[in-house]
């Protein structure tokens, strides 16, 4: 294929967008994404109005409020500094545990891997205490740790831990032997191998974890303000803004809640998701 003068005038006359804000709005995937979200709001708009309209009521969705009058309502938080003051509380929660889990889980995951003695004596118990439900170990954190910050962090701590550790765990032993034995024959010592092999190859299954376990994390975390927390609200965290909604029967202040919710588990993915991409720049070709 030859390439002319005219094709190449044509690739110069199509600079790439400078700014990040204009790459993002000529990317397809951009454009998808708003169709979907407003297709979404458009069909729950007309769910929750339908009884109002012709004065039939759409079983589940006939009950929520309607997104305008979420919006509506939303807007009227805005300016209140104790609903910012609930993302910040939660936010620090989430990260707090999350960064706790990641520092403890993810060397404690490739011991196990790379080590079959320490894998023998700490995988059983691991794997028995695995399956215990993080809001589970909220009545008993509550009377081990002095206080209710420190007893959040830690069930905080568990809902990540353990998706972390058996991702870490998983991703380190399904690398090809065969890429350590080749390694091996050429000389290569056991810091080469986890630092040349071991780690870069178990790279994909950490974020994926963290993807995931970070997700749990802000479940968890907002489930154990709902069950712990009190007093103020912007000392309670997100959780307790949507259970103090709940108690003084505000629906559309709950939805503003469980949006916010979303949002914040969206903002954190997306991060996670950025770094995977620099730390990982091979994946960016899929």
């Amino acid at each position: 294929m030859t390439v002319t003068a005219g094709d190449t005038a044509a690739g110069a006359a199509r600079p790439r967008p400078s700014s990040a804000l204009m790459r993002a709005l000529v990317n397809p995937k951009f454009w998808r994404g708003s169709v979907a979200i407003a297709t979404f709001l458009l069909l729950w708009e007309i769910g929750s109005s339908w009884d109002t309209w012709f004065g039939v009521q759409i079983p589940f969705v006939g009950l929520v409020p309607p997104p305008s009058e979420v919006l509506a309502t939303w807007v009227t938080f805005l300016p209140d500094q104790s609903y910012w003051g609930s993302w910040y509380m939660s936010s620090l929660r989430v990260l707090s545990g999350f960064l706790a889990a990641m520092v403890i889980g993810i060397p404690f995951g490739l011991a196990m891997a790379v080590n079959r003695y320490f894998r023998d004596i700490f995988f059983p118990p691991f794997e028995i205490l695995r399956p215990i439900p993080p809001l589970a170990w909220v009545p008993a954190s509550l009377i081990f740790w002095p206080t209710q910050e420190l007893s959040i962090a830690f069930v905080t701590f568990l809902g990540a831990f353990y998706t972390i550790v058996i991702n870490v765990l998983g991703g380190a032993r399904s690398i090809d032997v065969r890429y350590l034995r080749a390694a091996k024959s050429m000389g290569a010592s056991q810091w080469d191998l986890f630092r040349k092999i071991i780690l870069p190859g178990t790279l994909p299954s950490i974020f994926t974890g963290a993807a995931v376990g970070m997700g749990i994390t802000w479940e968890v975390v907002l489930a154990a303000e709902m069950i712990s927390s009190g007093g103020q609200q912007e000392s309670g965290g997100l959780g307790f803004f949507i259970w103090s909604s709940y108690v003084g029967g505000a629906l559309d202040q709950i939805v503003v809640g469980m949006i916010s919710i979303g949002i914040a588990g969206y903002i954190s993915s997306s991060i996670i998701r950025k770094l995977g991409d620099f730390c990982m720049p091979w994946q960016r070709l899929f």
